[in-house]
């Protein structure tokens, strides 16, 4: 049969290509030619036989490529969970910007660069008034930075990748480096995407704070300090009281008081407690009750392994600050190096002056009786401490500490001035105790 047919074939097939040869330039010879041309995409992405595309490994898009300089300082503390994402050349102020970005929330970065500058001895020349965002502004040595942390939404997400974001900007000075020839080491964890401090671990959502003070000893030692002279006269006697009996426990060990520096909810908490005590020290029953490493935690950044844990649990264990144990179910963070403000320092001092329960109060009672014109600021668990606080008259802590002032300012951070004032005085008006008579008991 095929040999029957196999002429006319040669023939078809033959008028085909005189077909084609005749009409070379012809549209329909270049729309054949092309259909049956490779497919260009086999020649730009070749695909092995047998292995679909899908299945082609791709590079991974958090990897950065950026590296720091090479004379980055080592002395500057690089958030581990964060990604390098640009390196700015100095300007002509001769300043050096380096931008990360890091899915860990602000409040988180922002705890971590204090126990930071607090651990390595860096002087803090500013800092943010809440955890949320702000600047910090340190020196050490010669070498002054800048670290800028801000909270942003991310519009256009990758899939798994969080909704929110934060800022890390660490700004420096070219001319005052103190350099390292490694000062950042790689991780080990291949799914990592940002650089990582040497030999620190920081991968926890509990933050590793300096040593302070665990419990009160039997005897306090009196304490010198050489800057008082630097405090607003109406406190200097104060300090050098409390100074005296052994309470203002500053870490690390300094001579410097420094009475204008912020106070941090950690510092103010061991004070609390150790003036009380101290104040205190011959009525156990008005002594505050340090918790046991065995106890349960209250707050999951405050551990049983941290220095201050006996304090601030004591604390919570008394009701004296929020926590789940007084019923605030929010209050699951103490944030001890986030700054003391002033409603804090009211709300956690006052009943320790009272010894009974708080009365109740609303924002018109606290309107009419000290004449705040913030009164709507404050927080509305604050508000029971502020009132019973105007009730002790001339001992109050707010006449005391703030002096006559019809803005209260809540939200302001404390100095640790202001807060040595405060506990300088404990009880109510004509029954209490200061720290002149504890001194004198000694």
């Amino acid at each position: 049969m095929f040999s029957r047919n196999c002429p006319a074939v040669f023939l078809s097939f033959a008028v085909v290509l005189s077909s084609l040869t005749a009409c070379t330039n012809s549209q329909s010879a270049k729309n054949l030619e092309q259909s049956l041309a490779a497919d260009p995409q086999l020649q730009n992405n070749p695909v092995p036989f047998g292995k679909p595309q899908s299945q082609q490994i791709t590079p991974n898009p958090n990897t950065s490529t950026i590296k720091l300089p090479a004379d980055f300082p080592a002395d500057i503390p690089i958030y581990p969970n964060a990604k390098l994402e640009e390196v700015i050349p100095a300007n002509s102020e001769n300043k050096i910007s380096i931008r990360w970005q890091s899915a860990d929330p602000s409040n988180l970065i922002s705890s971590f660069y204090r126990q930071q500058f607090q651990a390595k001895n860096w002087q803090i020349v500013q800092q943010p008034q809440d955890d949320v965002e702000g600047t910090f502004s340190a020196r050490r040595n010669d070498l002054l930075i800048n670290i800028t942390i801000k909270p942003q939404t991310v519009t256009k997400a990758e899939p798994n990748q969080p909704q929110t974001a934060t800022k890390i900007l660490i700004e420096y000075s070219s001319n005052s480096q103190a350099t390292a020839t490694n000062p950042v080491t790689p991780s080990n964890d291949s799914q990592f995407i940002g650089p990582v401090l040497p030999k620190t671990d920081n991968t926890n959502v509990v933050t590793q704070p300096t040593p302070q003070l665990t419990s009160q000893p039997e005897t306090l030692t009196a304490q010198e300090f050489t800057d008082i002279q630097k405090a607003p006269p109406e406190w200097r006697s104060h300090i050098q009281d409390l100074a005296a009996l052994g309470v203002l426990s500053i870490e690390p060990k300094t001579k410097e008081f420094l009475p204008d520096k912020i106070i941090t909810r950690r510092e103010y908490a061991r004070w609390l407690v150790t003036a009380n005590n101290a104040m205190y020290a011959n009525n156990p029953a008005k002594q505050i009750r340090l918790a046991s490493s065995s106890t349960q935690p209250a707050f999951r950044d405050i551990l049983a392994k941290d220095p201050d844990f006996p304090v601030i649990q004591g604390l919570a264990e008394a009701g004296l600050i929020p926590s789940a144990l007084s019923g605030d179910a929010t209050a699951v963070l103490f944030r001890p190096d986030a700054p003391l403000t002033r409603e804090q320092l009211i709300l956690w001092k006052v009943p320790l002056d009272t010894r009974q329960a708080l009365p109740a109060a609303n924002l018109e009672a606290v309107k009419q009786t000290w004449g705040f014109q913030d009164a709507g600021s404050i927080e509305p668990k604050a508000l029971r401490a502020v009132l019973a606080d105007f009730q002790n008259a001339e001992q109050s802590n707010i006449r005391r500490v703030f002096g006559y002032t019809t803005l209260f300012q809540p939200k302001k951070p404390v100095t640790r001035a202001e807060a040595s004032a405060a506990l300088w005085y404990f009880g109510t008006q004509g029954e209490g105790m200061s720290a002149t008579e504890a001194l004198k008991l000694k």
